[in-house]
């Protein structure tokens, strides 16, 4: 199968195609993903929380994201493979495309994804200087979750949903090559799909963006505790009856290429 590139997202955002986007930490759940037809796969650090069993997405270190990113490079033939810079790992610009280098030479990610809106505008600019493909994270950052009070909806006020709206265009011009835009009103997502050039991940974000991730131990249901009001567990579906991993894995990348999912009940 033909390899997934950032050219190919582009391609499919232009032509109107939504792509598909789950978690990975492991080389057996990236083949299963890879061969479901997901086009990237993240090495979340929301591995502290689900793998870890931590509290937040905080402790995780640069080499824990190495190792998972590496494990999950060993299973990944044909989708995209980006992972996540953990907490303090892009503060300073200079030691952000050092540890970036990292996650792509020891790790074999192809893209790396940071939080944050205007303060993150040089270490993009930097990154996008030397090569290194950059996924920017605005609305809900876990790695802020105690600077935002709590895992809470952002850009529900009319300022808070411009500043989303302007860093957005701010980071794309900056050189970032995809958005992820998590737990904002499905309306404000829509404009800035609209709004850019490059493609757009929703996660809580609405039906409107360009392509839809979760966290893969939430869509199977096996995530201790509550789950996100925006996910959707695909093994257990009441509707479409019981199935096996990678027919729960196919039944959400079916869901979102026809728009059925998320659903209004999965948005804010």
């Amino acid at each position: 199968m033909k390899r997934i590139t950032l050219t190919t997202l582009q391609e499919m955002k232009k032509a109107g195609e939504k792509f598909t986007c789950l978690t990975a930490y492991d080389s057996s759940f990236a083949a299963l993903l890879d061969a479901a037809g997901v086009e990237v796969l993240l090495v979340g650090d929301s591995l502290g929380m689900v793998i870890q069993g931590q509290e937040s997405t905080l402790p995780v270190t640069l080499d824990e994201m190495i190792y998972h990113t590496r494990c999950v490079a060993r299973g990944c033939r044909r989708a995209l493979l980006m992972a996540d810079m953990p907490f303090l790992s892009d503060v300073d610009p200079r030691q952000a495309v050092s540890n970036a280098g990292r996650l792509m030479k020891e790790g074999g990610a192809q893209m790396v994804k940071l939080e944050g809106g205007a303060m993150q505008l040089e270490t993009v600019r930097r990154l996008a200087g030397q090569g290194i493909p950059v996924c920017a994270h605005l609305g809900l950052q876990p790695q802020s979750v105690h600077k935002l009070g709590g895992y809470r909806v952002q850009g529900r006020d009319q300022e808070s949903a411009r500043r989303i709206h302007d860093d957005a265009l701010a980071l794309q011009d900056a050189g970032a090559d995809l958005l992820l835009l998590e737990c904002v009103p499905a309306s404000l997502a829509a404009r800035i799909r609209d709004a850019l050039r490059i493609p757009v991940i929703g996660i809580g974000a609405g039906p409107d963006c360009d392509a839809q991730v979760l966290v893969l131990y939430d869509m199977l249901g096996i995530t201790p505790g509550k789950r996100p009001r925006f996910s959707h567990d695909f093994l257990s579906d009441p509707e479409a009856g019981p199935t096996d991993v990678a027919g729960a894995v196919r039944r959400y990348v079916e869901a979102v290429k026809s728009g059925a999912f998320p659903a209004s009940r999965h948005c804010f």
